[in-house]
């Protein structure tokens, strides 16, 4: 049985992330790459270096591929082109995602569409196609596993929010997807897991924190009594990637300062 060590390194792999320039996503690949990965960083376009370079200082490899996550074209390109460079894949982080809101009676066909498109659909065909290419490899990985699938969900996939219907239904769609492809891939050594952000300070909740009702109130509610920060994330990421948690998958990992324990 490898050591605790060595459970929680992720050496030798490699790691595809979305959504990871800023906030969250960017503190997520920065664990990852700090616990040993190498990084593939799927981003709009390449203007934003800041994680790429950051991930280098850590004496890892970072590779930016670009995509546009409310096209479906472009997201079903994405990974057979990383796949026709030679790059395996060992670890998918889905950390892309929009927010619109509206109130549910005006809520616009265009922003349904775009949120459900981002937030559900191409977390989907990224599982779909990274999925096949880890069942496809040999269980090499410690513990014989063939890779760790790791999306974003939220507060919102269990409870329903106010004015943000899409958002909503998408991230109760992404607990649903993570627990279903679970079913089919945990006995194949391929876990499949979310971890769901509480409230966290970054720039998706600008509006609410700029609210001061309505952050004073969310506040009032985290047991820790605090916003989270994106660097809480760090541990979480980590060890559903890893080996040390080889036994769980289906999960939804709640990372929230103890807001779904009131």
């Amino acid at each position: 049985m490898p050591s605790v060590q060595q459970l929680f390194s992720l050496e030798g792999q490699t790691a595809l992330v979305t959504g990871g320039t800023r906030g969250i996503g960017q503190a997520m690949a920065l664990a990852l790459a700090e616990a040993g990965a190498d990084i593939i960083l799927v981003q709009r376009d390449t203007t934003n270096q800041t994680t790429k370079t950051a991930i280098e200082a850590l004496g890892r490899s970072a590779t930016i591929y670009t995509a546009d996550l409310s096209s479906p074209p472009s997201v079903s390109a994405l990974v057979p082109s990383i796949l026709a460079d030679g790059h395996p894949i060992h670890i998918l982080l889905n950390c892309g995602g929009i927010q619109r809101r509206h109130a549910a009676h005006e809520f616009p066909d265009s922003d349904w569409a775009a949120v459900l498109q981002v937030n559900l659909t191409a977390v989907f065909t990224l599982c779909r196609d990274v999925g096949a290419h880890m069942l496809a490899q040999d269980a090499t990985l410690a513990l014989r596993r063939r890779g760790s699938i790791i999306n974003v969900a939220s507060l919102l996939s269990f409870q329903g929010g106010i004015t943000v219907p899409a958002y909503a239904a998408s991230k109760g769609g992404v607990a649903q997807l993570t627990k279903a492809l679970s079913n089919e891939w945990a006995g194949k050594g391929i876990s499949v897991n979310a971890i769901a952000p509480g409230y966290i300070a970054t720039e998706m909740n600008t509006a609410l924190m700029q609210d001061e009702k309505r952050a004073a109130g969310i506040l009032e509610r985290i047991p820790a009594g605090r916003w989270g920060a994106p660097e809480d994330f760090k541990g979480a990421v980590v060890y559903l990637a890893s080996a040390a948690a080889a036994y769980v998958s289906g999960e939804v990992l709640t990372v929230d300062g103890g807001w779904m324990g009131r």
